[in-house]
């Protein structure tokens, strides 16, 4: 008679190989409760095999070196030659006067064309608020030396006299504008033809060429905003900072001219000085040319 524990025996030795193939064997995920279908298992590995990447992509980068990365060079290192040349001959510790400064800022101006020769002058003024956002136009007297195309917009059955204007026109110059036509410096027109103006806002307004009653382009004398454009008429107003960054002329101008233009400008500026301004208006004032060194300008005398 065979014994009857003999299957059991058998059965115990079965799965106790069973269990110890699976022990050897690399554990498998294992979905969430419910989800212990093959498609839950794929999905589990492809999720666990991605952290694995992002793992040893991470201790990829903690061995790669560290680059070196230099430092960027002061700009006065990174100046032209000719540049070093000339900042030698200004004494950037002393205050010039008006006169000593433009001198200055002619000779050392280092481009082959005709530089401009620009004022900025540091105002202690709040732009964000209406009073102190300083703002006006001049004619200098002896001209900004810059040849301005001026544009007349007006009515087509109108033809004034003695606009000594680049362009005249209605309906057509409008067509123009529409087509991206803009071939002017300057634009003028009359109150009345202000409201067909306004859709073209968007296109004028961030050229500075949308015409603006306080900068003179918006009225009924035609031939005296013409003239007055063409004679060297300038605008200025305070950036952000509360600075006014200005034009007074050319490289080629007379010394004489020079002071006249920069005198005009620092009169408009000081007359505008608001009345909630106490103590220093003026902080500081430079005198630069296109691409040159500036020339700090003592106040003392202004």
């Amino acid at each position: 008679m065979t014994d009857k524990k003999e299957p059991a025996k058998k059965a115990a030795k079965e799965n106790k190989k069973v269990t110890e193939v699976i022990e050897k064997q690399p554990a498998k995920p294992i979905a969430k409760a419910g989800k212990r279908s093959p498609k839950a298992l794929k999905e589990k590995e492809v999720l666990l095999e991605k952290e694995e990447r992002k793992k040893t992509a991470g201790d990829k980068e903690d061995t790669v070196k560290t680059k070196v990365i230099t430092k960027t060079r002061p700009k006065s290192e990174r100046r032209s030659k000719k540049y070093k040349e000339v900042d030698k001959t200004i004494d950037h510790k002393k205050l010039y006067s008006l006169n000593e400064a433009l001198k200055l800022t002619k000779s050392s101006s280092t481009t082959k064309f005709d530089a401009s020769i620009e004022m900025h002058l540091n105002l202690n003024v709040d732009p964000r608020h209406a009073d102190q956002n300083i703002r006006d136009n001049i004619v200098l007297p002896a001209g900004s030396g810059k040849s301005l195309k001026v544009a007349v917009y007006i009515e087509d059955n109108e033809s004034p006299k003695d606009l000594k204007a680049d362009q005249i026109g209605g309906a057509e110059f409008l067509q123009k504008i529409d087509k991206g036509i803009i071939d002017f410096d300057v634009l003028i027109t009359t109150p009345a033809m202000m409201p067909k103006l306004a859709k073209y806002a968007k296109v004028l307004g961030p050229k500075g060429l949308m015409p603006n009653p306080k900068s003179g382009t918006v009225t009924n004398d035609l031939a005296k905003a013409c003239q007055e454009a063409k004679a060297g008429k300038i605008e200025y107003r305070v950036d952000s900072n509360g600075i006014i960054h200005i034009n007074i002329g050319k490289v080629s101008f007379k010394d004489e001219d020079l002071l006249k233009n920069a005198e005009s400008i620092l009169n408009s500026v000081k007359s505008n000085k608001p009345a909630s301004v106490k103590g220093t208006y003026i902080k500081s004032i430079y005198t630069s040319s296109t691409m040159g060194p500036s020339v700090r300008i003592d106040l003392s005398n202004i």
